[in-house]
């Protein structure tokens, strides 16, 4: 029976080219997720001083985020289920430009608080929305593929977010940083807005519309709640990405700073080799994964390796610059197996609920910055030695000792969850 998402393409002469704008839109506007999500790492110390902010605080305020990111999951996955992605993300552009503009004008925690999390509402339906196009105008054997491809244009986001953002705070303020992101983010919308009326709607599911949709909405979250391995893999999620959003996306330029006496620029341009070995990881595990028609092994193995590099890296023997450089590339690298989960719960689930089971994972998934972004402040706190240089928090080596042994923890974890996972090979769980 021929694919009517296919179908549609082949009926539109601009069928070929159509779903690479879609798609196009959606990454675009995941580079700015990822941007947001990171930012904060390379402010600290601007943030701590104007907002006077605590470690466990600058921990929350980058986790809001976080929560708003997580709060719209299961609606965004849904909608995109129900009426289709593209409608989603000029609103959703449109929000996290807010966001922006909000938090660079905040003249206290509270208005920084608000801003952080509008920006993770918007932002929360760039990667589900973008899935879903994959899903109903790519072939399915193309899925996994695009998803890494994906997440490595959400990583060059991540990247801008590092050394280049550091660069932009050092000359124009972390204020005037916020500013320009709010107006990118705004001129996205404004093209988003502007492709879909030129463009139009196509028919059929290559709309992303389900006309034959009639169960209330949460009959679908629960159809997807019902599959056991929904659980498991959004909770493989969870822990595989936690080395990355507490590390990565903030502690990990204060540690280099402080721990290993790298200057700002060193440490946001070693932490952006974390990004780009996740962003070039993502798709060519995603690859693998499609060529081998296998998701259990290669996430095992990846989440073993993962573990070790995290191990080395923060309670192996002392390390050079280099050495450093290498073991946060090759973690980035293979933590890049978190994106065989979305190929592996789509697989799990009726296609009818697949974006909302996609939602539930990549909810779970960032419930690990909300929660462990605060949690490491918190232990940094707990372990403080009282220091302050121009209004911010110093913290010694041995605090970052006491408080960074949840990392490998939550990746020993993730090995585990790996365990749990029902292989697929690669087709529906109704073919299997």
């Amino acid at each position: 029976m021929p694919n009517p998402s296919s179908a549609s393409r082949d009926q539109n002469p601009k069928g070929h080219f159509l779903p690479w704008v879609m798609w196009g839109f959606g990454a675009l506007f995941y580079f700015i997720a990822i941007f947001q999500r990171v930012s904060p790492s390379v402010m600290v110390g601007e943030l701590m001083r104007d907002l006077s902010l605590s470690g466990a605080a600058l921990g929350n305020l980058s986790a809001f985020y976080f929560w708003g990111y997580a709060l719209v999951q299961l609606p965004t996955g849904v909608l995109a289920d129900r009426w289709g992605p593209r409608r989603l993300l000029g609103f959703s552009a449109a929000i996290c430009a807010f966001g922006s503009f909000l938090i660079a004008f905040a003249d206290s925690s509270t208005i920084a608080y608000m801003g952080r999390f509008i920006i993770g509402v918007g932002a929360g339906f760039s990667f589900v929305t973008t899935l879903k196009i994959a899903t109903d105008w790519f072939p399915t054997h193309r899925f996994a593929l695009l998803s890494g491809l994906t997440v490595m244009i959400g990583t060059v986001g991540g990247l801008t977010g590092q050394a280049p953002l550091a660069w932009v705070v050092g000359e124009f303020g972390w204020r005037g940083a916020m500013n320009g992101a709010g107006l990118f983010t705004l001129l996205l919308c404004i093209g988003i807005i502007i492709s879909v009326m030129i463009q139009g709607r196509p028919k059929g599911k290559a709309q992303g519309i389900d006309k034959k949709t009639t169960q209330p909405l949460m009959y679908e979250i629960a159809q997807a709640l019902r599959q056991p391995q929904t659980w498991v893999l959004a909770a493989a999620g969870f822990t595989t990405l936690a080395t990355l959003f507490a590390f990565g996306a903030l502690w990990g330029v204060p540690y280099l700073m402080e721990v290993q006496g790298f200057t700002r620029p060193q440490a946001a341009g070693s932490m952006s080799l974390m990004l780009l070995g996740w962003g070039i990881g993502a798709p060519i595990i995603g690859w693998i994964s499609d060529r081998f028609a296998r998701r259990k092994a290669p996430f095992v193995f990846c989440s073993l390796v993962a573990l070790s590099t995290i191990s080395l890296l923060l309670y192996g023997p002392e390390l050079s610059a280099l050495g450093i450089n290498i073991l946060l590339f090759i973690n980035g690298l293979f933590s890049g197996a978190v994106i065989l989960l979305f190929a592996t719960v789509r697989e799990h689930n009726e296609a009818r609920v697949a974006g909302t089971a996609m939602a539930i994972v990549n909810m779970g998934i960032i419930l690990s910055g909300a929660v462990m972004q605060p949690l490491t402040g918190w232990l940094l706190d707990n372990n403080w030695a009282g220091q302050m240089d121009a209004g911010q928090r110093l913290y010694s080596a041995t605090a970052f000792d006491q408080a960074l042994w949840v990392l490998p923890l939550f990746a020993a974890i993730a090995v585990g969850m790996g365990l749990m996972i029902r292989e697929t090979h690669g087709r529906a769980l109704r073919a299997l």
